[in-house]
C-alpha cells in the first residue's frame, strides 16, 4: 500500500439538513472541497456551557487535498451557526487513484 499524503476528508457537523447542503454547495463551487457527503440525523450528546445536551444534528464529510484544508476550514467557520462547530480533518492514507485525481481536478 503506497500511503496518499496529498488527500484529507474534513468532517464537520450541522444543526440541520438545509445548513450543511449550502455550506457544502458554497464550498464545492469555490472549489475548496471536491464533495460532500451528507448523512442526517446523527444524535449527538456532548458538554456545552456546564450542561449535558443532545441533539439531532447533520455529519458532513467533505474531499479535498491537504493544501487547501486550512481555507476550506476557515470557510466553514464563517459560514457555520455554531459558535464553535466541529471540523477536523482526517488525511486519506490511500485511495483509488482515479478518485483521488479527480478530486485533484475538481479543484
Amino acid at each position: 500500500m503506497e500511503i496518499e499524503k496529498n488527500y484529507v476528508t474534513v468532517y464537520t457537523t450541522f444543526p440541520s439538513k438545509e445548513e450543511a447542503k449550502k455550506t457544502a454547495k458554497i464550498v464545492i463551487s469555490e472549489q475548496l472541497a471536491a464533495c460532500a457527503n451528507l448523512i442526517d440525523k446523527m444524535e449527538s450528546i456532548y458538554v456545552w456551557n456546564n450542561r449535558l445536551e443532545e441533539s439531532n444534528e447533520v455529519v458532513c464529510f467533505l474531499k479535498t487535498t491537504a493544501e487547501k484544508s486550512d481555507s476550506l476550514m476557515q470557510r466553514i467557520k464563517e459560514l457555520h451557526s455554531y459558535d464553535t462547530p466541529c471540523i477536523v480533518v482526517w488525511p486519506i492514507l490511500t485511495g483509488d487513484k482515479d478518485y483521488l485525481d479527480w478530486i485533484r481536478k475538481s479543484l
